[in-house]
Parts: C-alpha cells; sequence; structure tokens
C-alpha cells in the first residue's frame, strides 16, 4: 500500500510514538489511516478522520492522547506540519489550494495559530530557555531565510536585556561560530517546514561541545530532537507557500520577556546604557516641540 506523501522519517516518527503495550484494534485503525492518507487527515476534522478509520470520534480522540498528544487538534497539526514538511514550495501551494483573496485568510490562519500556541504551549520551556540564556557565557541563534527575522528579533531582545547573543544565517559564519562554542553555552536553532541542514549540523556538533541545544520549529527531525535538550514546537503554516511569522515571532518576544525577570536589575542597566547610546548617536527622530 502505498502513502500520499513519505516525508523523512514520519512512519518511524508516528509509530516512536506508539507505547509499548500497543493500540487496541480501533486505535490501530486509526493509526493506520494516519500513516496511509497524510494529506488527507491533516486536514480533516476528527469526525472525518473517524470515518476514515471506520471507528467513533470519542476513538479518535483517545488514539491521539495515546500518541501523546492533547487531543485530536494537536496530532493533527504536527502530522500537518510534518507532511508540509515533504513538499516542495509549488507543491505546498497546490496542496493550500490558494485561490482567491488570500490577505484576510492569512491573518484568520494566524490568529488560529496563535490561539492553538497559545493552548499547547508550556511556559517552563520559555523560563527555561530564559534561564539558559541568563547563565550562558553568550547564546548563538541560528536561523535561515524569512525565519531569519525570528532569529534576529531574539537576538536583538536577548543583547537588549544585557546578555550576549549572536545570530547566524550564513554556513560560513555558522560554522566559525560553532567552532568557538564552549561548554554551557546556548545554542537556539530556528527552522520550520523544510529543516536546513546546517542547522541540524550546527545543533548536533554544539551538543557535543557540550553546549545547551533549544530548538524552535513546526516539527522537529529525529536528528534535530536528539541533539535539542528541549524543543519548542510552533505552528507555522501559511495559507499559501508562505509559511507563517507570527508564532515564531511570539515565541521570541515570550522568551526575551521572561528573560527580562531573570536580574531585572542587569536588564533595567543594560536598557538605560542602550538608551543613551541611541540619544547620543541620535538614532531616533524627534518630533520638535510646539509652544
Amino acid at each position: 500500500m502505498t502513502t500520499e506523501a513519505e516525508p523523512d522519517g514520519f512512519e518511524s516518527w508516528l509509530r516512536g510514538r506508539v507505547p509499548e503495550r500497543g493500540l487496541r484494534s480501533k486505535g490501530a485503525s486509526v493509526l493506520q489511516v494516519l500513516l496511509t492518507q497524510p494529506r488527507r487527515v491533516s486536514y480533516s476534522s476528527a469526525a472525518e478522520a473517524a470515518e476514515l478509520a471506520g471507528v467513533n470520534v470519542a476513538t479518535v480522540s483517545r488514539t491521539a492522547q495515546t500518541l501523546g498528544f492533547s487531543g485530536w487538534s494537536d496530532l493533527q497539526q504536527e502530522l500537518r506540519a510534518r507532511y508540509l514538511s515533504s513538499l516542495s514550495a509549488p507543491e505546498v501551494a497546490a496542496a493550500q489550494q490558494t485561490e482567491g483573496e488570500l490577505g484576510g485568510a492569512s491573518l484568520r490562519r494566524d490568529l488560529d495559530s496563535l490561539a492553538v500556541l497559545n493552548r499547547r504551549l508550556d511556559e517552563q520551556l520559555l523560563r527555561t530557555i530564559a534561564e539558559a540564556i541568563a547563565q550562558s557565557r553568550r547564546t548563538v541563534i541560528v536561523a535561515n531565510g524569512s525565519y531569519f527575522s525570528v532569529g534576529s528579533a531574539l537576538g536583538h531582545n536577548v543583547q537588549l536585556a544585557g546578555y550576549e547573543a549572536t545570530v547566524v544565517h550564513d554556513d560560513a559564519e555558522l560554522a566559525n561560530a560553532v567552532s568557538r562554542i564552549e561548554p554551557g553555552d546556548v545554542l537556539i536553532a530556528i527552522s520550520f517546514w523544510r529543516l536546513y541542514q546546517s542547522t541540524v549540523t550546527a545543533a548536533e556538533e554544539a551538543h557535543d561541545r557540550g553546549a545547551r541545544v533549544f530548538a524552535l520549529t513546526d516539527a522537529a527531525s529525529p536528528a534535530l530532537a536528539a541533539a535539542s535538550e528541549q524543543i519548542v514546537l510552533i505552528p507555522a503554516e501559511g495559507v499559501a507557500f508562505f509559511p507563517s511569522l507570527a508564532p515564531g515571532l511570539a515565541v521570541a518576544q515570550a522568551i526575551a520577556a521572561q528573560l527580562s525577570t531573570v536580574d531585572p536589575e542587569r536588564t533595567r542597566r543594560s536598557i538605560e546604557a542602550a538608551e543613551t547610546q541611541w540619544s547620543r548617536f541620535r538614532l531616533l527622530h524627534r518630533r520638535p516641540r510646539r509652544d
């Protein structure tokens, strides 16, 4: 039997979530549908998935929970992310059936994704990452493509909070940065849709060098997961072939906000020093005063 898509490691990832005791017959039917029709079920409701598997909706929800998700919507979101990561940009556009006015649809998709992120994000992850940054000698942030904007925002605010951070998106620069990583440093890998090999390699090398590695992604590959201490799963699906930036930026801002609470006095001094230099360099436009 052939599947609609064969994402790298997709079947092993999904089967790896099955508990040792296995699944009951109806749960196994749901699993079979997930494995053989990933595209269809990744856009289906729980009721539609149940119909495909020949079970009821409650069985679909229980199977999702048995596989380690809070429910069907969380399972569906990661399934869709892994399915989309197997496609090229034109294939993504075709899968999304991008027609008509997409501006408003894009805004609504971002709002939906932010709502999902708000429900599923464990705030302890934010605290763990913020404290790791605060305790490290320096933080290396790896981000490529359009998601460089997420890394740039995070790096800028980490520096503003008073901590050393470098944002890297050039492979040669990344190799040089990784060569300087020491035990206790932090590497944050930011990659969505299709992972860059250089990002995975950087995470693996940093881990081997004793750094603390964290990943912000929509569907972690086994290699990235193995190298990372913690993974923050972030929805990133857009309405066209452009992945969404909004949820990733929201998490970057949340990490920076949490970081500012670790040592408030240090952050206050850093912001005051930056403000002084902004004035000295006359960076900010000032409106003329009106009498």
